[in-house]
């Protein structure tokens, strides 16, 4: 009798788990609709012609579709300064992002010292303050020290560390075997040899994400050029999209297409680099190479 019901239970739970695995999909598929409709309509207004884009009721695709809105948008402006002094804060910025938390997360992680875990709890409380808070306190030491209209207000802080990315460097490098840096005591290294030839290539995947927020954060900003940045030969990308809206009209056909422009190498740096974002955001792969 066990013989000849067991495959009827085999059957109906592999039923079970396909009518799961459906739905998990189907949900999964709607959720991806929703969250990349408002892109595609971005990507959809960007091809539209004025016209189209004020009409009711609005149309998802565009009728007729316009490619030259973006060699025309980008030629209302300066975009392509704009987009190299972006560039330059995004890359130097994201440099001294990875090089100096990565620093402090392996003092925190591996060098003993007194008041490690104190320190380290200060550290941490800082994310609890909001940025709006120190707004204002930052522009005055700015100005004081003469760097307004220029990049060191955006470029200098990154330098100076976050407590988000050293905890996350931190805990990545926890997991990695403290033999491995007695090891290299013994042969002679000191911390700066250690953290350089052992600890930046075994957190690589933490670096990345890193990497990717920061460059993310600095390519996005908008408050901190709008504050400190005054030249329009010094504007952002982010600065320069704000040209094609008025206090009369907004040309939307414009303003869309250079938003996917700015967008696509945010876009292209992720899909790039997702394994290394998928590898650094689990802790516990951090003894993998």
């Amino acid at each position: 009798m066990s013989a000849y019901t067991a495959p009827k239970f085999y059957e109906k739970k592999k039923f079970k788990e396909k009518i799961k695995a459906w739905i998990i999909t189907i949900l999964l598929l709607a959720g991806s609709v929703i969250i990349l409709s408002p892109l595609w309509w971005m990507i959809s207004t960007s091809l539209k012609t004025p016209a189209e884009i004020a009409q009711y009721p609005p149309t998802f695709f565009p009728k007729e579709f316009r490619f030259d809105n973006y060699i025309k948008a980008w030629q209302t402006a300066p975009f392509t300064r704009w987009a190299m002094n972006t560039a330059f804060i995004a890359i130097v910025g994201t440099i001294g992002s990875v090089l100096v938390n990565s620093l402090v997360a392996y003092s925190f992680a591996k060098i003993r010292f007194k008041g490690r875990n104190a320190l380290f709890v200060i550290v941490l409380s800082t994310m609890l303050i909001p940025g709006f808070v120190t707004m204002v306190p930052q522009y005055i030491l700015f100005s004081k020290l003469g760097w307004v209209n220029t990049y060191l207000p955006l470029i200098v802080p990154a330098f100076l560390g976050s407590a988000f990315f050293i905890f996350l460097l931190r805990q990545f490098m926890m997991t990695i075997p403290n033999s491995l840096v007695e090891a290299a005591v013994l042969d002679g290294a000191n911390h700066l040899q250690i953290w350089w030839h052992i600890m930046i290539p075994l957190t690589k995947p933490a670096l990345m994400v890193v990497a990717i927020f920061s460059f993310n954060g600095a390519w996005n900003d908008l408050l901190g050029p709008l504050l400190y940045i005054n030249d329009e030969r010094m504007y952002t990308l982010q600065i320069g999209l704000q040209t094609f809206k008025g206090t009369v009209q907004t040309q939307w056909h414009y303003l869309m297409s250079m938003s996917v422009t700015v967008l696509l190498p945010v876009v292209l740096l992720f899909f790039f680099f997702q394994r290394y974002f998928i590898e650094g955001a689990n802790i516990s792969s951090g003894t993998k190479g």
